[in-house]
């Protein structure tokens, strides 16, 4: 067993301090790191409490339509806050779709993004893995890899990411608020998480000590409420990280598309951006032929990184058809089974409003 010690500061600045030491990590929820720790992926030498710092747990509503999560914000809080989920509909999709109802009631908004890759490598301590070990070698490279990344990917890691929260958000400009010792700054989520590259350990562009306090989303992003879809396939409906996902955001103006927003998961170590598709839907007329056109540009760099070359394709159609129901529209409740490519759209078993 680890020996650890257990911090619980009363103030942001004293959680910074605690967990500046080596060696420490921050624990909310512990939905994932409890998991990394019981397995000995991760050994913290301290673990600092931050569940009851004060003013981490709101969401506010801002004057610009846009909105402010705090990073102790429970994922299911957020996915039933009605306000939240007529304005950000794809948002409230994706945070449905993700783990089970438990864990969507115990998890937050900031640990959400911290969460770290499911590839088998790296939760195997007997396997080789650059980012437990740098240097070490991927066995993923040569192993079991049909669900690893095609996109962004290196020679010295080929996972992903697991979040779905994190899509949309990157797709509708959302924003890091961090805490750290030199006072707060904000970050891009789109530029938040790293690729590989040849430093596969080093994940985010977090600094030691420093905490993600809030995400924000820009008022803008509501005025895709009306077109926004989550749409995810994954081997089991009912619990399982995406296959491949996609984000979908549409503004129609005078049946054209005046704006659109489009964005991956699962095919890299980070929510992938597709700005190449976006600029390909700008003025187009919706339709299967340009949606199809867009899901190319969109995998426009994407490469096998093993036995993998089906989700190029996967993602290309997963692609095509989040912009198809995006296009035709918000539906009026979340249904059954959110973001499965088995829901009607029309269904109500999630009990959530975004147009009401």
């Amino acid at each position: 067993m680890n020996i650890f010690d257990f911090v619980k500061p009363a103030t942001i600045t004293d959680a910074v301090a605690a967990a500046s030491e080596p060696g420490a990590a921050y624990l909310a929820a512990g939905t994932n790191l409890l998991d990394l720790m019981k397995g000995g992926i991760t050994r913290p030498t301290r673990l600092v409490d931050v569940n009851h710092l004060p003013g981490l747990d709101r969401i506010e509503h801002l004057p610009d339509g846009g909105v402010r999560i705090g990073s102790l914000v429970r994922n299911a809080d957020l996915a039933h806050d009605l306000d939240f989920a007529r304005r950000f509909p794809a948002v409230a999709e994706a945070l449905l779709s993700g783990a089970s109802p438990q864990l969507r009631n115990a998890a937050t908004a900031g640990g959400n993004l911290l969460q770290r890759t499911r590839c088998a490598y790296f939760y195997d301590v007997a396997s080789a893995c650059n980012k437990r070990h740098p240097g070490s070698g991927c066995d993923a490279r040569g192993g079991e890899n049909r669900l690893h990344a095609v996109l962004g990917w290196s020679e010295d890691c080929i996972a992903t990411h697991p979040s779905d929260f994190c899509v949309p958000l990157v797709a509708l400009d959302a924003v890091v608020e961090i805490e750290g010792r030199a006072g707060r700054r904000e970050l891009p989520l789109e530029s938040f998480h790293r690729l590989p590259g040849n430093t596969p350990e080093h994940e985010s562009a977090l600094e030691p000590g420093e905490l993600i306090v809030a995400l924000r989303l820009p008022g803008d992003a509501a005025g895709f409420s009306a077109h926004a879809r989550y749409l995810k396939v994954r081997e089991r409906t009912s619990y399982a990280f995406a296959v491949v996902s996609a984000a979908a955001a549409l503004k129609l103006d005078g049946g054209t598309i005046g704006e659109a927003r489009i964005a991956l998961g699962g095919v890299a170590l980070k929510p992938w951006r597709c700005r190449a598709a976006e600029e390909a839907l700008a003025g187009a007329v919706p339709g299967a032929g340009v949606f199809r056109a867009a899901a190319e540009a969109a995998l426009g760099d994407a490469r096998p990184s093993g036995d993998n070359a089906f989700k190029i394709e996967l993602a290309r159609r997963v692609v095509t058809r989040a912009l198809t129901l995006a296009a035709a529209g918000t539906p009026e409740r979340v249904a059954a089974l959110p973001a499965s490519p088995f829901a009607s759209g029309t269904a109500s078993g999630s009990g959530v409003h975004p147009h009401v």
